[in-house]
């Protein structure tokens, strides 16, 4: 059974850092990305991260501030913010798919955890 569990979210003051980590039960090789999505928005993308960990894609507001790493042996993704801003508070998904074009579009994407809360305060 296919299982991803979001942690790491909290409330963090503006410019703060917050590591949120993904813990995935699947089998096989997959793209795995960051979604967020904030009151009355669609969910968009923040990054993503090719199963060899070598190619990754970010959301250009976030580039230079946030990261995207994994652990294949922990079976784990992370995420990374730092200097966070108060348009970064949102509902954080992570999910998983077997393919690795369009790593930016959710639909695209087969499995999500339910999502960790991030609030950064001004």
């Amino acid at each position: 059974q296919v299982q991803l569990v979001e942690s790491g979210g909290g409330l963090v003051q503006e410019g703060g850092s917050l590591r949120l980590s993904c813990v995935i039960s699947a089998r096989g090789r997959y793209t795995t990305g960051w979604f967020r999505q904030a009151p009355g928005k669609e969910r968009e993308f923040v990054a993503a991260i090719r199963w060899s960990g070598t190619s990754t894609r970010y959301k250009d507001p976030v580039k230079g501030r946030f990261t995207i790493s994994k652990d294949n042996a922990k079976s784990t993704v992370y995420l990374q913010m730092n200097s966070l801003k108060p348009e970064d508070t949102a509902l954080y998904y992570c999910a998983i798919r077997s393919d690795d074009y369009s790593i930016d579009v959710p639909g695209f994407y087969d499995r999500w955890g339910q999502g960790t809360q991030v609030t950064v305060s001004s």
